[in-house]
């Protein structure tokens, strides 16, 4: 077993011993376990970024005669996630007897098509682009990788000589082309031209690497990517100060954080022109070197060089004009400052576009900046969901870097737009886009539930989620929170603890919501508690609680969504959930009942008042939600079932029984009632759902 040559400093060294034991000779494994330790490191490579591949001797089912076939990273995969099934299984000489039809430059993308038909393996992901790449070098193991350290050497100023003064002649290097077959052509050529080298750098691209065994190829990697590292580090160091050294003080943490949450919902309302977009937030030390630096007005307009890089960033950032004492509590004089520089920036696009298309490119995309930079606050990006708009930041924070070392070496170069637009307008691009699956009904919304540490407001958590949304759990018990949040995939969550009868508690609840995802679209007001009593034994202690979290607490959280949702200018829903109890009279429920009817009038006044701004407000009204529910959970089943003369226990059956429809109703039930309002009846407000399986004394018409 070979054993690490250098102890490394700018890389995570993960291979694991053991883990190379139990995978054995299985080539395949090995190849897909190296993908991702080398995808688990951002420095190495970031999400979706880069491709690896291995070459192994197979059986050709149709000759039985053995066949050397290539297993490389399938289009659209991350390595770092990389599995079986994200790969492609391709006939390694078929895919080089391409060549015999290749015509040129022209050719690229009738080229890719006929990937296909070098197919060994038919449950193959669709080959990427960068198959040739891999294909048309003889090695057993490669590595192709978006290394920052990497990526600086081949956006440098005199990338070539650069690379000859790092490596010597251990390393090749290739001239900026867009992938495709010729890029593979012009990787062989080097190869050809200066055997024995250990590595391709690929000029403002990035990095090819390769070894006889997986082990060895991820080594060979680890050294380049190092030896990238150590150059760039003494650089910094002989220079100074980086950036061109500090332009702007940033502003004291919590300062910074509670500008950010101000200022989201303004920024999301602005981005959201033609899409609406989900946030994201970066504070980050690497970030906040760049943006406050002298060299940011210089640096930040050059556009970033790896396409991996603008492909999610676009090709530049809207660097706003904003100074670190702006009071952005002023809505409307943020809003004359921030409007034209948006519209300055989507005008500077369009010129982009109408410059550089060609007679046969997709119609212009999106014209709104991704990334947003706050000099002295932070950075700020949206897309279309919280993980793409999470990578762009991480891929422009990679950008960062690379023109950090750039400009340590020798001094910072970009793509000319052309090929930037090349590559951003691709035909094959436009094909993978129009690949993707369809968007679910409520992807690029954020709902905001209180009481979702279980019960129903949990439910209504989950049925939002599954539909696309993003959610922030809210609840008073953080211990259930966390649990929570754990139930979703990454990405999809996060959590705010909140007393609804604080106002401050519900501010802070929202600012998180603001910071994670730029806003808020939906608020579900589903914290409550049950007291059933008589009159006489009703206390002012049990009047006060339910009037403060059921009606204080809904008329709280609907003022302070307005303000949020006034600065997005999008719209929105507000959901109360009520009770039957709020229209029929009942024994033993006056407290109860009277809570409930003033959510159910509160819900009609503020949609009167709200649909101007497009903000609809609705109830839902359960009745006889007991499995699950934590309202059941204590002395309400028993006051209950004392006031219909049975136990706890019959409880289920006797609220079945008495609705029409003879129906047990669960939380997911109530969720569904929300889910229709938030999704389908877009034209309703002032609206109550019962969702009770039909309680004629509680029809509201």
């Amino acid at each position: 077993m070979i054993n690490p040559v250098k102890k490394f400093s700018h890389v995570n060294y993960l291979w694991n011993k053991k883990k190379e034991e139990e995978l054995g000779d299985d080539q395949i494994a090995l190849f897909l376990y190296r993908s991702n330790i080398l995808g688990a490191d951002l420095r190495i490579t970031n999400y979706g970024g880069g491709n690896t591949s291995c070459k192994t001797v197979e059986k050709d089912p149709l000759t039985n005669e053995e066949v050397e076939v290539m297993w490389v990273k399938g289009s659209g995969g991350d390595i770092g996630t990389l599995t079986r099934s994200g790969i492609a299984g391709l006939y390694t000489e078929r895919l080089r007897n391409l060549k015999n039809v290749y015509g040129g430059l022209n050719d690229e993308d009738r080229m890719v098509g006929l990937f296909n038909h070098c197919i060994y393996d038919l449950d193959s992901k669709a080959p990427s682009i960068d198959t040739p790449l891999h294909g048309l070098l003889p090695f057993k193991h490669i590595d192709h990788l978006h290394p920052d350290a990497l990526i600086a050497v081949a956006a440098a100023k005199d990338s070539e000589k650069v690379t000859k003064e790092i490596w010597g002649g251990t390393m090749g290097w290739v001239p900026w082309q867009r992938p495709g077959f010729d890029l593979g052509l012009q990787l062989e050529k080097c190869l050809n031209d200066n055997p024995g080298i250990r590595g391709i750098v690929l000029g403002s691209h990035g990095l090819f690497t390769w070894g006889d065994t997986s082990y060895e190829c991820y080594m060979n990697s680890l050294e380049v990517i190092e030896t990238a590292s150590e150059y760039i580090e003494k650089k910094i160091k002989e220079k100074g100060a980086v950036f061109g050294g500090q332009k702007i003080e940033s502003l004291p943490k919590e300062e910074r954080l509670e500008k950010a949450a101000q200022l989201m919902p303004l920024l999301r309302g602005l981005c959201s022109s033609e899409n609406r977009m989900i946030g994201h937030f970066s504070d980050a030390e690497v970030v906040l070197e760049y943006i406050n630096s002298n060299d940011l007005e210089r640096l930040a307009p050059m556009g970033t060089s790896c396409p991996d890089h603008f492909l999610r960033t676009k090709i530049q950032p809207l660097v706003l004009t904003l100074t670190t004492a702006e009071d952005i509590s002023d809505t409307k004089g943020i809003l004359k400052k921030l409007e034209p520089a948006f519209a300055a920036y989507r005008d500077e696009y369009k010129n982009y576009y109408d410059t550089c298309k060609r007679s046969n490119s997709p119609a212009m995309r999106d014209p709104n900046p991704v990334i947003i930079i706050y000099p002295g606050v932070g950075m700020f990006s949206f897309a279309k969901n919280k993980q793409t708009t999470r990578v762009a930041s991480e891929f422009y924070i990679n950008a960062i870097n690379v023109m950090r070392g750039a400009e340590a070496i020798t001094a910072y170069t970009s793509l000319p737009r052309q090929e930037a637009f090349d590559i951003e307008y691709w035909l094959l691009e436009e094909a993978k886009l129009s690949r993707m699956p369809k968007e679910q009904p409520l992807s690029r919304k954020v709902a905001f539930i209180t009481g979702s540490g279980g019960g129903i407001g949990k439910a209504i958590a989950d049925k939002l989620a599954a539909e696309g949304a993003n959610i922030v759990l809210s609840d008073i018990a953080e211990d259930r929170l966390k649990e929570g949040v754990k139930t979703y995939k990454s990405d999809v969550a996060t959590y705010a603890v909140c007393d609804v009868t604080n106002a401050a508690s519900i501010a802070d609840a929202y600012k998180k919501a603001c910071l994670e995802f730029g806003g808020v679209d939906i608020v579900v007001h589903s914290a409550g508690l049950a007291i059933s009593k008589p009159i006489e034994e009703t206390t002012e202690k049990d009047w006060d609680i339910l009037q403060n979290v059921l009606v204080k607490g809904q008329f709280e959280l609907a003022k302070q969504m307005v303000g949020v949702m006034r600065k997005q200018n999008l719209g929105g829903d507000f959901i109360s959930i009520a009770s039957k109890n709020g229209l029929v009279s009942g024994p033993n429920n006056v407290g109860y009942g009277t809570a409930k009817a003033a959510q159910q009038h509160m819900a009609r006044l503020l949609a009167a008042e709200l649909a101007g701004d497009k903000i609809r407000v609705n109830t839902v009204n359960p009745d006889g939600v007991i499995v699950g529910s934590k309202i059941w959970e204590g002395d309400w089943a028993e006051g209950r079932a004392k006031a219909y003369g049975i136990t706890v226990d019959e409880l289920p059956a006797h609220y079945a029984k008495r609705n029409l429809l003879n129906e047990i109703i669960y939380p997911e039930d109530i969720a569904n009632g929300v889910f229709s309002l938030v999704a389908i009846l877009d034209k309703t407000t002032g609206n109550i759902i019962n969702v009770d399986g039909g309680m004629a004394n509680a029809f509201v018409r």
